[in-house]
């Protein structure tokens, strides 16, 4: 896996935590929440993006696959916490409660169980590759 350096590892870092901040934030129904929350997926996807593998290993390639699924659900999860507290879509209140309120949270939950999935066996991987 290709490493980060020093400002990208420090951006990716801001990036996790401006998630947390951000989602925890919408608990207290900041009008902020979402734009932190947004900056910090982005940042923290953008980070992932760039580790590139670059190694022959059928096993990583696919986990480094469900590790980007995991950042294009966070992606997703920030636009359903835009649409939660902007109310922009033309439906129905029913319909709004049921598609779309607070279902973010099942979006961030499946993508942070895939990315702590990915990364522990990504780790393993590499330590049984390097050996």
């Amino acid at each position: 896996m290709k490493t980060l350096n020093k400002t990208e590892n420090t951006i990716f870092i801001i990036g996790a935590l401006l998630m947390v901040v951000g989602s925890g934030a919408n608990l207290f129904f900041a009008s902020w929440a979402p734009y932190l929350f947004a900056v910090g997926t982005l940042a923290f996807s953008l980070m992932q993006f760039k580790q590139k593998y670059e190694g022959s290993s059928f096993v990583i390639r696919r986990l480094r696959r469900i590790q980007l699924m995991s950042d294009a659900l966070f992606l997703l999860a920030a636009l359903f916490l835009f649409l939660d507290h902007v109310r922009l879509l033309p439906i129905g209140y029913l319909s709004y409660i049921h598609y779309v309120h607070n279902n973010w949270v099942v979006l961030v939950l499946i993508g942070a169980i895939l990315q702590l999935y990915s990364t522990h066996r990504i780790a393993s991987e590499l330590r049984k590759e390097q050996k």
